[in-house]
């Protein structure tokens, strides 16, 4: 198959790669031409991906024409925050009947949309039943080295679903399917802004039983949204829900636990923005997190805490007081 990976970060890197040892016929797009030259000429992509190895075979472009020309399956690697202005750069050459699979994890500020809601808002011709979200516990730093992951492709379409396992599952990459698009997009995404509240927790050095009870709790709000928003509650216990929180909130992979410590020793969030290289999904999606929960009425305390942390400069230290004096409630309600 050919397949076009939009984004030469990390993750679309690593993707790449694996599709390509798969078999598969890959165009990488970069964004920026000399990024571009630096992985065709030393086949490393050393900002985002040092010390891997990225095949000859992979061809390496800034072209989106050029990587899309002749695709049955496109590769959504970017940010979601820049996501709706690289796709709308398809609309010229998008062909009819190509699969697309989102693997950004976020809610675009002000509409509120997820990826796939994006993606049909930005190409109207696209037809819903070709797109797929891939997501889960799965940094891209471990699977880049072959090391075991486990990830769920969702699409509204079974076999769409399951082409897309098909074509990514490798040894050390297996791939599990759902139709629950919804909350395995809601899951990917609401779980970056807990993570950054359990991120503030070790930066503070508050405790396994804070961090704990933040995880668990912060699952508790991810799924009260998604059921909301009419996801599946049982999609939030699997990979894309705590599986993805897991890894994110413990790793020391994860950016966006990293910005959460970095506030929890006492650091502003534009100080740790300005020195960071990657992309931090989890500070936007907080914005929308918090727009989001207010909209469809549900209660959300870690998250708005997580949001007066960030934009309202509150103490860190102050917002786990006051979550912890809450009003008492049981733990299911």
């Amino acid at each position: 198959m050919r397949i076009a990976v939009l984004g030469a970060g990390g993750w679309g890197t690593t993707l790449s790669i694996l599709l390509s040892e798969k078999g598969h016929e890959v165009s990488l797009w970069s964004f920026l031409e000399k990024d571009t030259l630096l992985i065709r000429t030393s086949r490393e992509n050393p900002a985002f991906l040092p010390g891997v190895h990225i095949p000859t075979a992979i061809n390496v472009t800034s072209d989106v024409a050029e990587t899309v020309d002749g695709a049955q399956m496109i590769v959504a690697a970017v940010p979601s925050q820049y996501l709706r202005g690289v796709m709308a750069r398809l609309r010229p050459v998008l062909v009819r009947g190509v699969m697309v699979v989102n693997v950004a994890k976020g809610i675009e500020n002000g509409t509120l949309m997820t990826m796939s809601e994006m993606l049909h808002d930005t190409l109207p011709d696209l037809d819903p039943q070709l797109v797929t979200t891939l997501s889960g516990p799965s940094h891209a730093e471990e699977v880049s080295r072959r090391i075991p992951t486990a990830v769920v492709a969702a699409s509204v379409n079974h076999d769409t679903a399951r082409i897309v396992q098909s074509t990514f599952m490798l040894p050390y990459f297996r791939v599990y399917v759902s139709t629950d698009l919804r909350g395995v997009e809601l899951g990917g995404a609401l779980k970056n802004v807990i993570a950054i509240a359990a991120g503030i927790i070790d930066g503070a050095h508050l405790g396994d039983n804070t961090k704990a009870a933040v995880m668990t709790r912060g699952i508790a709000e991810i799924a009260r949204i998604g059921v909301a928003l009419g996801a599946r509650l049982q999609t939030f216990a699997g990979l894309s829900g705590i599986g993805d929180l897991m890894v994110t909130c413990m790793s020391a992979h994860s950016r966006n636990r990293h910005i959460g410590v970095e506030i929890g020793r006492g650091r502003t969030l534009q100080e740790i923005l300005s020195g960071m290289v990657m992309v931090a999904e989890g500070v936007a999606t907080t914005q929308s997190a918090f727009d989001l929960a207010r909209k469809v009425g549900v209660e959300v305390p870690i998250i708005e805490q997580v949001h007066r942390v960030l934009f309202e400069e509150k103490d860190p230290l102050q917002a786990c007081r006051d979550l912890m004096t809450r009003d008492p409630k049981g733990e299911i309600w």
